[in-house]
């Protein structure tokens, strides 16, 4: 379909591009690039097959950015590489475009759930205001799928919540969910300007085993508090005083930083 066009078994014929020889062996050697699966050896292949106009090396700048990210978040190569058969069909993106697929234990696949890319100039048509950006859409029937065939979610728990008490210290909240999923935890960060009731309101909603509070005293002090949600609901019907229930506060520990995964795990697995 890149050159003359194709005649199938039925004798149909389709057009194709007609483009030159030196045109189609360029395109396939470009997707050939992204075929090894390891980023660092598709950088080094695009950069001898595109590099030297001023197009092609800010793009191979932006993948080397990404690449280095992705090194410093601990994304192997199994879980993230550049592939250059992925295309995204609107024309609106003015840098990288991805796809994210979803896999399962025993190699079953249920494709893309997720895609978008950089899009640079999409505000300014609506707006006149030039703002970067970049965003995704993902696909809910599959991921509904996905759920439906994994029995274990029908009883499972909601992750661990850190509460986000300030955009100042949001550093040291993503540095506490890092530690934790690390370890094995689920656990996100508050997203939103939700005062602390509100937050931990969301986190009982959500079935948290556990919520972590990071504010200024346990900055300063170098602890984290931990309050065991769990424990928290299960004793909820056994006090009658609230006074008693704020002075007591059951299930809350305060521990230094650098237990935060134990402490935490503690609770989960219920020790």
């Amino acid at each position: 379909l890149l050159g003359k066009g194709r005649l199938d078994e039925s004798g149909a014929f389709t057009k194709g591009a007609d483009l030159p020889t030196q045109a189609i062996d360029g395109v396939l050697a470009f997707l050939a690039a992204g075929a090894g699966g390891d980023r660092g050896a598709t950088l080094a292949a695009l950069a001898d097959l595109l590099g030297g106009s001023a197009e092609a090396n800010s793009g191979l700048e932006d993948l080397a950015r990404i690449s280095a990210a992705l090194a410093s978040l601990g994304v192997g190569e199994d879980q993230a590489r550049f592939d250059t058969a992925v295309v995204r069909g609107l024309e609106y993106y003015t840098g990288p475009v991805f796809e994210a697929e979803l896999t399962a234990p025993g190699g079953a696949r249920f494709g893309s759930v997720g895609g978008g890319g950089r899009y640079d100039d999409l505000v300014a048509r609506f707006t006149g205001e030039k703002v970067p950006a970049t965003g995704f859409s993902f696909g809910v029937s599959r991921l509904v799928a996905a759920l439906s065939a994994d029995e274990a979610t029908a009883t499972s728990r909601g992750a661990v919540v850190v509460l986000a008490l300030s955009d100042a210290h949001m550093a040291h909240y993503l540095a506490a969910v890092s530690e934790l999923r690390a370890a094995g935890v689920a656990a996100e960060v508050y997203l939103g300007q939700s005062g602390m009731r509100a937050q931990m309101k969301y986190a009982d909603r959500r079935a948290a085993p556990a919520a972590v509070i990071i504010g200024d005293d346990e900055l300063a002090a170098g602890s984290v508090t931990i309050k065991d949600l769990d424990l928290g609901r299960s004793l909820a019907g056994q006090v009658a005083d609230n006074r008693a229930w704020r002075e007591d506060r059951p299930g809350q520990v305060t521990t230094p930083r650098a237990g935060l995964v134990a402490a935490v795990r503690r609770i989960v697995d219920g020790a």
